[in-house]
């Protein structure tokens, strides 16, 4: 299987740069061919500008600059986002992505006031997350990512498709067991993908 890995962190020695490593190493050590798409290393440019947003609709002029990311997430049979969460939201350069990216004629089609998915080539999903805060103040905020995940994406891929959601919370009071525990469970996970 073809998994895009997206990854979104920007500090090279960072815990998440080494869930990223982990989780593309485990899927490799599986048997699948693992794209890394890491946005800050390939300098992805998350800005959706006015023109892009005049021409978001017309496929296929507004896939100008983000053609080789369109290609990329049209031959994924998997996918799987590994990125921290930052005040409760996906990074900025995360976001950039999908507002860039997922756009009208690649994750979706748009007729006549009509959404009809068009990624369910993806067969698998999965998200490595990494939260500051705790699981309950996660919860009492609606848990904006898990949602996006387990609700949004995965209505846009194969009907019934697996869905794994792995998360670390409480980074802000981790230690260095908790953090290797968390990356021996993304191993196993990611080798059982």
């Amino acid at each position: 299987m073809r998994v895009l890995v997206l990854h979104s962190h920007p500090v090279e020695e960072s815990y998440g740069k080494a869930l990223f490593r982990q989780t593309c190493a485990s899927l490799a050590e599986a048997g699948h061919e693992v794209d890394a798409c890491d946005l800050y290393a390939e300098g992805f440019d998350p800005v959706l500008s006015a023109h892009g947003r005049r021409i978001y609709h017309d496929y296929p002029d507004n896939l100008g600059g983000v053609e080789a990311h369109v290609e990329r997430l049209k031959r994924a049979d998997g996918l799987v986002i590994c990125t921290p969460v930052w005040n409760f939201g996906f990074p900025a350069m995360l976001k950039g992505y999908f507002d860039r990216v997922w756009l009208p004629g690649v994750s979706f089609a748009l007729e006549d006031g009509r959404l009809t998915p068009t990624l369910r080539h993806i067969r698998k999903l999965a998200a490595v997350l990494t939260y500051g805060g705790t699981p309950m103040r996660a919860f009492l905020v609606g848990n904006p990512p898990k949602k996006i995940i387990k609700r949004v994406i995965r209505a846009q891929i194969k009907i019934g498709a697996p869905v794994r959601f792995l998360a670390h919370y409480d980074m802000n009071n981790c230690t260095e067991e908790t953090r290797a525990a968390f990356l021996a469970r993304v191993r196993v996970e990611m080798e059982r993908f």
